[in-house]
């Protein structure tokens, strides 16, 4: 039987980890007794390969396929709605038979202040909506470069006898 000196068996038990950390949340292991400099050569090469065949690089950072949803034009909001409510509420007042175009002007622009309102809520709803759904489509494509770049370097260095995970 052979006695290892601790600090190889030390090594050995610890090397898929540092090498692993080099690459994020992959872990190498040498399955052919490959040396240090073999195995940065390995990844270095491996790294290229699979950058060129996946079109993703871990190491830029990522920009966005499309730029985020442009914000819509401002609709009439709070200010407006009174304003034009209570210009129809004069009208509509002043039109009647009693002649009451300040109590219908009132009225108006209460009825115009909540429409303008309403409109502007729904208004930011919607641009809220538009960039969660951009930030969740950038977020699932850069997910899925990162697993095909992740596929190609796994299978880069199980051609060259590592393990990987």
């Amino acid at each position: 039987m052979m006695v290892y000196p601790k600090w190889l068996c030390l090594l050995v038990l610890l090397t898929p980890f540092f090498v692993g950390s080099a690459l994020g949340d992959v872990f190498i292991y040498p399955n052919k007794g490959q040396s240090q400099g073999q195995q940065e050569r390995d990844k270095f090469e491996c790294n290229s390969w699979a950058v060129r065949n996946s079109g993703f690089d871990p190491m830029k950072r990522p920009t966005a396929s499309t730029p985020p949803p442009a914000r819509e034009a401002r609709q009439g909001g709070v200010g407006r709605g009174a304003f034009r409510g209570a210009a129809l509420g004069a009208a509509i007042g002043g039109i009647s038979k009693k002649g009451k175009a300040g109590r219908g002007a009132a009225i108006g622009a209460l009825g115009g202040t909540m429409i303008g309102g309403m409109r502007r809520r729904d208004q930011r709803r919607r641009e809220q909506q538009a960039q969660q759904n951009w930030a969740a489509q950038e977020t699932a494509r850069y997910e899925q470069g990162r697993n095909t770049y992740d596929r190609a370097q796994a299978a880069c260095l199980g051609a060259r006898g590592y393990t990987v995970r």
